[in-house]
């Protein structure tokens, strides 16, 4: 069975840190690239931050870099989306999806999402 499973949202004030993880099981991890997108209420789906299948490399959209860092240990199946000051638009549900190969980005179709987490920054 596949799954990946985002967990770590919460509720945090402006300028503070959250954590986010996304727990991958049922494929071949280290053969695929992550990314982190996020919708808010009333907007698109945006991706925020994307890591590669096999050397790491990591891209990030305008709006996230410098505040958010992405990772992935392969030993342990997982993703994380580290956050840091945060603002009230990155209120959103934030998504781990799952693609085949090294691409990195949000412009792909991706093989596998997950459920989603609730990130709620208050003012």
């Amino acid at each position: 069975e596949v799954q990946l499973q985002a967990s770590g949202g919460g509720l945090v004030q402006a300028g503070g840190s959250l954590r986010l993880s996304c727990a991958a099981s049922g494929f071949t991890f280290a053969d695929y690239a992550f990314t982190w997108f996020r919708q808010a209420p009333g907007k698109e789906r945006e991706g925020v931050a994307s890591i590669s299948a096999s050397d790491g490399m990591t891209v990030y959209s305008t709006s996230v870099k410098g505040r958010f860092t992405i990772s992935r240990d392969n030993a342990k199946n997982t993703v994380d989306l580290r956050m840091t000051g945060l603002k009230p638009e990155d209120t959103a549900v934030y998504y781990c999806a799952a693609m085949r190969g090294y691409g990195l980005g949000w412009g792909f179709t991706f093989d596998y999402w997950g459920q989603g987490t609730q990130v709620t920054v208050s003012s």
